[in-house]
């Protein structure tokens, strides 16, 4: 008997709109809209970091192509109300917060989530709408939502290698600590998507490293980009493979990872690169969830930490929702309306539990 490997394992000609595991309606769309950055042609990943810099900037501009239309059919949240902070991070340099609570919320504490936006570390903005939604969505539910405008690897915010955006996370969730009383907030959730669900692990294992963990109740990490072997593609995490340019391709994220660490010295740094972390940097962490995407290259690697969280004996859920690509049940509120809600339902019922 033969067995068929799925994905490009079986099939190199195979694509995420071609791939009958692919959710029929994700499948259309990708149809119809073609890549994640139109017209961005791929670069040889061993680029300098000057052309890999300005990639990442060609990458950030063409993705933006998509954002008034996603304003457009942005919703109207009449039930939630949004403000700004800045405060000084550890570089004497601004960062914006952007903060969504609901607006009649009584008296009672309300579960916080600091939020981590995706883009490898290295491009998109907190501003922009798709997160703006998803921030909107979570405080409709019932949540205070903080969002870090944190300095990127490259793109409009960059080019700031690691750790500044790390930096400037651990800055974040140390002002919302602060902050508890005045924010009336009962626990503080780190949470994020792709290149944010990094940043929001490695806070946290920057938070154990400095003896401020406790500031920190629970991760929800969403797709993280975490291993950093996207060259290599090891044979660990077949993912990469059987996933290789659903939306994300190896020559893109190794690029991003260029952007993120020119000189190649964090490449086994947990804080860089958080599937490096050893059972003890990751023992007493607070409660996680490891959320996967069963047609993403990244998800084998967050099967794989979620493991290694395990082992260390920390409490952690995994989840793998089937038929989506990277991120999509976070990023495609209107293809997968469904998928969207259960995923900010699921943060949502985690960090009111904790």
């Amino acid at each position: 008997m033969t067995t068929h490997l799925p994905g490009k394992l079986g099939d190199p000609a195979t694509t995420l709109a071609t791939d009958p595991r692919t959710d029929p309606r994700i499948a259309k769309a990708m149809a119809l809209l073609g890549d994640l950055a139109p017209g961005v042609q791929e670069i040889d990943p061993n680029t300098s970091y000057t052309e890999a810099l300005q990639y990442c900037a060609a990458f950030e501009q063409a993705a933006a192509q998509m954002h008034p239309l996603a304003w457009q059919a942005m919703p109207e949240f009449p039930t939630v109300t949004c403000s700004e902070s800045v405060i000084k991070g550890v570089d004497d340099h601004d960062i914006a917060l952007f903060i969504h609570q609901p607006a009649d919320r009584g008296d009672d504490p309300l579960p916080c989530v600091v939020h981590i936006h995706g883009g490898g570390m290295v491009l998109m903005t907190a501003a922009d709408p798709t997160f703006v939604r998803w921030r909107n969505t979570l405080a409709a539910l019932g949540m205070v939502v903080v969002g870090v405008e944190f300095r990127n690897g490259g793109g409009k915010l960059g080019n700031h290698p690691f750790p500044a955006g790390l930096n400037d996370c651990a800055s974040a969730v140390q002002w919302t600590h602060a902050k508890r009383a005045d924010l009336n907030i009962s626990t503080i959730t780190i949470s994020g998507e792709s290149g944010g669900g990094n940043l929001a692990i490695a806070t946290t294992l920057k938070a154990k490293q400095e003896d401020w963990g406790q500031q920190i109740n629970g991760v929800y990490a969403y797709c993280p980009y975490i291993s950093g072997a996207y060259r290599e593609q090891p044979a660990s995490l077949p993912s990469l493979k059987e996933n290789d340019g659903y939306l994300l391709g190896k020559s893109t994220m190794q690029i991003f990872v260029q952007c993120y660490d020119p000189e190649s010295q964090h490449t086994t740094d947990p804080l860089a690169w958080p599937l490096q972390a050893s059972t003890e940097d990751l023992e007493g962490l607070p409660p996680h969830i490891v959320s996967m995407n069963e047609l993403d290259p990244l998800r084998d690697e967050g099967v794989a930490f979620l493991r290694k969280l395990q082992t260390a004996g920390v409490a952690a859920v995994g989840r793998v929702i089937l038929g989506t690509s990277h991120a999509a049940d976070v990023s495609m509120p209107d293809i997968v309306p469904d998928i969207y809600q259960d995923s900010a339902r699921s943060l949502y019922e985690f960090s009111r539990s904790l």
